[in-house]
């Protein structure tokens, strides 16, 4: 199917031109020699809502993602999966993550749809490129293996799925100023006692940042006549809310008011942007600010996510200066978007037994650790380097090193303005996320908005397409449309698109959505005058419930997707 599309957009785009100084030439949005082959660049932040990035509606200082925008496309209405290593599976494989075996996290339920690794008959996108000659980076967050540990086995790992070089974190989520599972290439290394990158202060997001960096300035110079794809996986803004302080004071004071007043203003500047109609009004407020006990502490989460935001929007346009500086920019396709809706998860509100809630020790009261050890594995470390407990709970103010707190389900639900619910739900807060598209040599559009519906399973067929690469066909079949004739404002056919995540699931077709949480009856919403999801239609319109229940129950058995809770296979 790709490559029937790319044959056919490579004639329409043969015969397309346009009188541009005096003369004809092709058309840059879908075919020019100058746009042949581009580099891609795809970014993918974490546990962020629609509307936290300032193009999309948000306070946060996001001046280099508005740049992007403003110089290339904005979708308002693109998915993802719910949740992170779902999402990251389909990103990178361009199939739904039950048919590439992350259907659920990242442990082996023994069923195709769940194994928690990506399977065998999938093809990442740098597996995909590779022998098309482009070379392969990634930076960041994996999150598509269950084997983490430092001795492997590494069959899932980054340089065994077609990445030419890797530093990253291979599990999912922990502390940004020591990192678990810290990887470069194929060795599980220290940031303490990494001999190729010891900043004054390390923070895991500018250690993304400066690889990316080191990676297109090291393309450049040894690669010039490659193209390259650099996949870029940001952890921010996942739990904990960790920032550095000069980035926190940005927003000392900036969530005071509470709640309303931040999603009020989020609604009216998206719907000034064209971005959602302000008819819909917004979903149920969560949280109610008038009964918070402590309101310094409750603003500190929104101030440290926002500078954890802040911070990783700086290292966006540090990539994107390097990119202009080695004259890559202007034919590097750059995607935007995040990984799931914002995150309502209550990790580290309140204390336990091995993370207490407690003021800062004035001394050490653990062992230190040396330089050569690695973090404790998993999500939630102990302790810090320097032998300080990392504390949890209401007495604990995020941001240091030594903290480990999430900003709750009433910032989530700011993050996600207007919609309704979070991360795990497939309701439209859940899934919805900005799509940044930049590419000067391939986009003649600056600053317009696309309304197509797109989803993850869209970028590698798009990544496909621009790069004419051949899809293996011994793989399971991409499941996506490429979104190369979007670009130029025309809008392929599409029959549906589909989710389930813990038994949570959906099905969209045209301007209808049919949604369900685990357990409870189908809901039925008219995107296209209530993307807020308010006024439920399944009780009128009974045929449409139907008809889309059964498309879902046979996609849900093609892909192989599974009662909730799990049974484990035999």
């Amino acid at each position: 199917m790709v490559t029937e599309q790319r044959r056919c957009w490579r004639v329409i785009a043969a015969v397309m031109v346009v009188v541009t100084g005096g003369g004809l030439r092709c058309a840059s949005v879908l075919g020019s020699e100058a746009a042949s082959r581009p580099n891609i660049v795809v970014i993918l932040s974490d546990d962020m809502g629609f509307s936290d990035v300032g193009c999309y509606g948000g306070e946060i200082a996001t001046p280099n993602l508005d740049r992007l925008a403003a110089g290339g496309l904005r979708f308002s209405q693109f998915y993802n999966t719910a949740r992170c290593c779902p999402t990251r599976a389909s990103l990178l494989t361009g199939l739904y993550p039950h048919q590439a075996g992350v259907g659920h996290m990242m442990d082996d339920n023994g069923l195709p749809g769940y194994e928690g690794n990506l399977n065998s008959s999938c093809r990442t996108i740098a597996e995909v490129l590779g022998p098309a000659g482009y070379r392969n980076y990634a930076v960041g967050k994996w999150h598509v293996t269950r084997h983490t540990a430092a001795e492997g086995p590494r069959h899932n790992w980054p340089l065994q799925r077609g990445f030419d070089r890797f530093y990253g974190t291979i599990h999912g989520a922990g502390s940004f100023y020591d990192p678990s599972s810290l990887v470069r290439d194929n060795t599980q290394i220290s940031p303490y006692a990494d001999a190729e990158y010891q900043p004054e202060t390390y923070y895991y997001t500018d250690a993304i940042t400066e690889h990316a960096v080191r990676y297109v300035d090291e393309h450049a110079r040894q690669s010039p006549t490659q193209p390259f794809f650099l996949y870029v996986a940001y952890t921010a803004a996942h739990w904990p809310m960790q920032a550095l302080p000069e980035d926190i004071a940005k927003y000392r004071g900036r969530y005071d008011a509470g709640y309303g007043p931040i999603r009020a203003a989020r609604l009216e500047k998206a719907a000034a942007l064209g971005l959602i109609d302000p008819a819909q009004g917004l979903s149920p407020q969560a949280g109610n600010w008038e009964q918070v006990v402590d309101k310094r502490w409750e603003a500190a989460g929104m101030e440290v996510y926002a500078a954890m935001v802040d911070r990783m929007d700086q290292g966006i346009g540090q990539l994107v200066q390097t990119l202009q500086r080695t004259e890559q920019l202007d034919n590097t396709l750059i995607f935007y978007l995040q990984d799931n809706g914002g995150c309502a998860e209550l990790m580290g509100r309140s204390g336990n037994k091995q993370h207490p809630d407690i003021p800062r020790p004035a001394a050490a009261t653990l062992p230190v650790m040396s330089a050569t050890e690695f973090a404790t594995p998993g999500s939630t470390p102990a302790q810090t380097r320097d032998g300080f407990p990392v504390r949890m709970g209401k007495s604990v103010m995020p941001g240091p090193a030594d903290t480990y707190v999430g900003y709750g389900r009433a910032w989530a639900n700011v993050s996600n303005t207007p919609f309704r619910e979070y991360k795990h739900w497939v309701h439209e807060g859940g899934i919805s996320s900005p799509l940044i598209v930049h590419w000067p040599a391939g986009i003649s559009a600056k600053g317009e908005l696309r309304h197509f519906p797109g989803h993850l399973i869209d970028l590698a067929a798009t990544c496909v397409e621009v790069s004419g690469a051949d899809y293996p066909e011994d793989s399971t079949p991409l499941e996506g449309l490429s979104l190369r004739p979007v670009f130029g404002g025309v809008n392929p056919d599409r029959e549906a698109l589909y989710w389930e995540h813990e038994g949570n699931r959906a099905v969209r077709m045209g301007d209808w959505k049919l949604v369900a949480k685990h357990g409870q009856p189908w809901e039925l919403y008219d995107m296209a005058t209530d993307r807020v999801e308010a006024n439920d239609r399944s009780s009128t319109d009974g045929d449409r419930v139907r008809e889309m229940a059964a498309m879902y129950e046979a996609w849900a058995a093609r892909v192989g997707v599974v009662a909730w809770p799990l049974e484990r296979g035999r």
